[in-house]
């Protein structure tokens, strides 16, 4: 239901109704596809010029969103269909993974993700700031205008409305601390125990806070740049190493803990069978919160590994989360409020365009 203000009314005042709010949502994430289809339509590093190049064809305006969890896109102005838009660029299949929402629908699931309330981890902080991201990154490429620009602004605000008038976010609950709880499971605590953080970015900074609050001493991080890793092992405490020696340090490792991005597999079973011939009768724990991932699935077949994806860390997740459901009316009633006021600018703004064009007539 569109909600109207008496200014739009008086605007509207003997005039047909505006056109709906032009602008659509094409994606898929952890609700909709496992996360073997999830790294399909994941967008590595480099490749966000080529995609949205190919998706402002179909669109005046276009801002791309992409996790470890989700693949969105962003369309104002359509001159096309969205979900041929998404597919041609990313050349696969995946209606029957995809949703498509339209006008203040799009709105309104925008304002959800930002605000957390979408996540595999709800309420998640995170998330807030690559939807900055996105928005910045298509203004900076001269891909939104006055709908996105407007749209993503109110996301931002109403992500901070829902997080600071319900407290939602006060307990941390993130994929990193669930993939931290179930190899303290797993292995009985971590106390005494190596870990290995492959990645240096935001997340495998999580990822090791999150491991030193849970009592390792012992953290390696390996990544691709060695700089960065040694950045992140003095931020924190812990070894860094570059890529080209993770064999080298992986038998040391007791629990591994992916969560970088890379075009094709970083470790395979073969490898980590070698490893733990170096460490007879103690197993090894890996878990790849990544997305594509970059352990081979074929690591869950080497006797001695226990191998985990994103899609284990649900359970721990939904444990976690009595708290937060406790403020989701809150939070959702924010949501509805901040797209309400969307719908009454958006609903102004063409009221008033209709008034000068009569008036020049």
């Amino acid at each position: 239901m569109t909600l109207t203000c008496p200014t739009a009314r008086t605007f509207l005042a003997g005039l047909p109704l505006p056109e709906s709010l032009d602008i659509a949502v094409v994606g898929l994430n952890h609700q909709t596809a496992p996360v073997e289809v999830r790294e399909r339509a994941a967008v590595r590093a480099g490749e966000e010029g080529p995609l949205l190049a190919h998706l402002a064809r179909h669109a005046q305006e276009v801002m791309l969103l992409a996790t470890c969890n989700r693949t969105e896109v962003y369309l104002a102005g359509l001159t096309g269909d969205p979900l041929a838009a998404f597919e041609g660029a990313w050349g696969h299949a995946l209606d029957g993974h995809l949703y498509v929402h339209r006008g203040e629908a799009a709105v309104t699931h925008l304002y959800r993700v930002a605000a957390g309330l979408d996540s595999l981890v709800i309420g998640e902080t995170q998330i807030q700031g690559q939807v900055k991201r996105a928005w910045q990154d298509a203004r900076a490429r001269g891909l939104t205008g006055t709908t996105l620009n407007k749209v993503a602004q109110g996301a931002l605000a109403a992500g901070k409305r829902v997080r600071f008038e319900t407290g939602m976010s006060d307990k941390v609950v993130s994929v990193s601390s669930a993939a931290v709880e179930l190899a303290q499971a797993a292995l009985g605590g971590l106390a005494s125990r190596t870990a290995l953080i492959l990645g240096a970015g935001e997340t495998a900074e999580l990822t090791l806070t999150h491991l030193r609050a849970a009592g390792v001493d012992d953290v390696i991080v390996v990544n691709r740049t060695a700089e960065r890793a040694r950045q992140l092992a003095e931020k924190l405490g812990g070894r860094a190493c570059a890529a080209e020696y993770l064999h080298e340090v992986l038998p040391e490792a007791d629990v591994l803990i992916a969560s970088s991005a890379a075009p094709h597999y970083v470790l395979h079973g073969d490898g980590v069978q070698a490893a733990l011939r170096q460490r007879p009768g103690r197993p090894m724990f890996l878990i790849d919160i990544s997305v594509p991932r970059i352990l081979d699935p074929d690591i869950a077949g080497v006797p001695g590994a226990h191998l985990h994806n994103l899609d284990d860390l649900t359970g721990i997740v939904a444990r976690n989360m009595a708290s937060r459901r406790a403020a989701l009316p809150h939070a959702q009633a924010i949501v509805r409020d901040a797209a309400a006021d969307l719908s009454r600018w958006h609903l102004t703004r063409q009221a008033r365009l209709r008034d000068l064009a009569l008036a020049s007539d």
